[in-house]
């Protein structure tokens, strides 16, 4: 059981220092909390709620994932090399896939409520 919650603690500092050294992880974190108090502000549905969540937590590990295969290419290979960039040009083609589906999302969830208000 040690070990089970020691993971825990392992993940939770990884998004830690993800949080702090990478800008556009503040970036996401910061959408993640803007969204979610638009989705107090507006009394989104349990469906939408779950459309939001799941799309934010899919950038955020996307963006993670990103980071580390970036990091771990540096390491490997810090000299220019095509191979590696092809590597990291993909890993955040898929973050920006990701926050594209999200900001979808976001905009059928949102802009309806929007328009309400008018």
């Amino acid at each position: 059981m040690k070990k089970f919650f020691k993971g825990f603690r392992y993940a939770f500092e990884g998004l830690a220092a993800a949080a702090k050294s990478e800008r556009n992880m503040k970036i996401h974190l910061c959408a993640t909390v803007g969204v979610t108090a638009a989705g107090f502000l507006f009394g989104i549905s349990a469906t939408e709620w779950m459309a939001v969540l799941l799309c934010c937590g899919m950038v955020v590990g996307a963006e993670m994932l990103n980071t580390a295969i970036e990091k771990l290419a540096d390491m490997v290979e810090p000299a220019q090399n095509g191979k590696i960039k092809f590597v990291k040009d993909v890993a955040a083609g898929a973050v920006l896939a990701c926050a594209i589906a999200a900001a979808g999302v976001g905009l059928l969830v949102f802009v309806p409520k929007i328009i309400a208000l008018f």
